[in-house]
């Protein structure tokens, strides 16, 4: 029996609506054999995560572009540190379930910049666009270090880092052209963040968009 986990972003706000009250049963479009929708509250807002069931549907145009100016657009590798672990969509949902359930230990972070997340971000997101863990985009380090212990849970002692009780970061973008997440990870690794606490959506918002899933604006 398939376990009711997951949506996606329907083409409209009114196949979306509908699709939320479909049953597991009702679903055409299903996010894998064993789960079809999700369904739960993250820091006291209702998420549904699902693949829109509108089977004619195509790509969002915002992420339709097969070839953009590299550099800086150039292609990222699947791994890109040792110990970062590179993770897929059922991955990514499944940190999100974690997180609905009551796990604070993790954080989903769009690394975009705003004008990006206006367009839509996946259910559950914080944004922190990468500029802000950049001393050289102009990030103080006052800034920096209440991000590092208001947001992650890491502490300070005397300029030093003790990263034991922080939190597992799940970190995406636009894609896997994309190089605003892979910075915000090398800034975070610069500072002592451990790699392991340092997880990686390689397929950003272009995989997540053409596999039709779930979005939201903030």
């Amino acid at each position: 029996m398939k376990s009711n986990k997951i949506l996606a972003g329907a083409t409209g706000a009114l196949v979306l609506a509908l699709a939320g009250n479909l049953s597991a049963a009702d679903l055409a479009v299903g996010i894998s054999r064993s789960m079809d929708k999700f369904e739960g509250t993250i820091n006291g807002e209702k998420i549904t995560i699902m693949r829109s069931q509108d089977q004619s549907a195509t790509v969002n145009p915002a992420f339709a572009k097969t070839s953009r100016k590299c550099p800086p657009f150039c292609i990222q590798p699947s791994r890109l540190a040792p110990g970062v672990e590179t993770i897929g969509e059922l991955e990514l949902i499944g940190y999100i379930e974690k997180m609905a359930a009551g796990d604070d230990s993790i954080l989903l972070i769009d690394s975009r910049t705003p004008d990006w997340v206006s367009k839509g971000t996946i259910p559950g997101a914080v944004n922190l666009p990468w500029t802000k863990l950049d001393p050289g985009r102009g990030a103080d380090p006052i800034s920096i270090a209440d991000i590092m212990t208001g947001q992650f849970g890491a502490k300070e002692f005397e300029g030093l880092w003790d990263f034991s009780d922080a939190k597992t970061l799940v970190m995406f973008c636009n894609g896997v052209w994309c190089g605003q997440s892979p910075h915000n990870i090398a800034s975070l690794m610069r500072f002592g963040y451990p790699a392991d606490k340092l997880k990686w959506y390689r397929g950003g918002m272009q995989d997540w968009e053409i596999l039709g899933l779930t979005t939201t604006k903030p």
